[in-house]
């Protein structure tokens, strides 16, 4: 990049650069003012000000028209790219085109939602846009707004809050919740009654530092306690301990009834009236005209509209009811 003497610069009035090549072209203090929306007086003083600065006349009156001097030709090209440059740098708006781009989208997730929603929303970009690549990051609470000021994701899609007055975020769906346990290992009713849940020793997702990690605070409003013989940060993990102990999975309905039956385990509503953080996209607020950020996150609504099939019946929510009375 060319060096820039910022000082000397800032020192000359730019503005005199377009009332020199408004000159130029109309070749006339009056027709140039009118030109600059200006009064005649202060396109005389603009030219009176280049002449000192430049140490040259510019303009020479001949007749009913100002003729350039050589020195004033010699600088008409220069100054009418620099003007051209600038004019397209302001006005001009960034464009993106999904279909011939090449790059990569980092995209942090709050446990399942990169399993929930990323294979749909792969198979969706790759339709459109074949060059273009998802890399998905795990994104904790705690991290995600300082991952999307440090450019470390370009969106966030999960449990996440509405940060600082820089960051923006669109609520996706509110989270239900269902539970799921071996039938070889524990000889529960289905549904499970509020007695025999809290009996039970229970596998929680965890993100934290907590035990009871994801469920703490909803727990907490509903004035009960959970025996918890595990927590991990990952579903999988959970379902894969629930598979060889007897132990009660709680997790989101949609990764219970995605997966459950797949690995044998049995179903139930959950008998307590827990609220969970809903599902949001969070992005950075410097990035809300960004062409290329608003592509990505516009892919997100069709495959939001599988995951919204998923929800729970209301054959499901009577069974949930019924069993918090029992």
């Amino acid at each position: 990049m060319p060096s820039i003497d910022h000082f000397n610069l800032w020192s000359f009035d730019l503005n005199l650069l377009v009332a020199f090549d408004a000159l130029m072209r109309e070749r006339s203090v009056t027709r140039a003012a009118g030109r600059l929306k200006i009064q005649q007086s202060a396109m005389s003083h603009n030219l009176g000000t280049l002449r000192m600065l430049l140490d040259d006349e510019l303009f020479v009156r001949v007749g009913q028209v100002m003729k350039p001097t050589p020195r004033a030709e010699a600088l008409s090209a220069a100054i009418g790219r620099m003007l051209e440059q600038a004019q397209d740098a302001i006005t001009s708006r960034d464009t993106f085109r999904p279909e011939t781009e090449e790059r990569t989208f980092s995209i942090g997730f709050s446990s399942e939602l990169e399993v929930l929603l990323m294979p749909g929303l792969t198979a969706q970009v790759q339709r459109c846009a074949p060059r273009i690549r998802l890399l998905a990051r795990p994104a904790q609470p705690d991290d995600v707004h300082r991952m999307l000021d440090d450019g470390a994701i370009d969106l966030a899609i999960g449990c996440f809050d509405e940060g600082a007055e820089r960051h923006r975020r669109k609520l996706l769906f509110e989270q239900s919740l269902m539970c799921c346990f071996n039938p070889g290992l524990l000889d529960l009713p289905v549904p499970i009654s509020r007695d025999v849940y809290l009996s039970q020793r229970h596998a929680l997702v965890s993100q934290n530092a907590s035990i009871r990690g994801c469920l703490e605070d909803a727990l907490r409003a509903a004035g009960v306690e959970l025996e918890v013989a595990m927590a991990a940060p990952e579903f999988l993990t959970v379902l894969g301990t629930v598979m060889q102990t007897p132990v009660l999975a709680t997790l989101p309905s949609r990764i219970i009834r995605r997966y459950a039956s797949l690995l044998g385990l049995a179903t139930s509503a959950i008998p307590l009236d827990l609220t969970v953080t809903p599902i949001s996209m969070v992005w950075a607020a410097h990035s809300d005209g960004d062409p290329a950020s608003e592509w990505l996150r516009q892919q997100v609504q069709p495959i939001l509209a599988e995951i919204e099939d998923d929800e729970p019946s209301q054959d499901l929510a009577a069974i949930n009811l019924a069993a918090s009375s029992t």
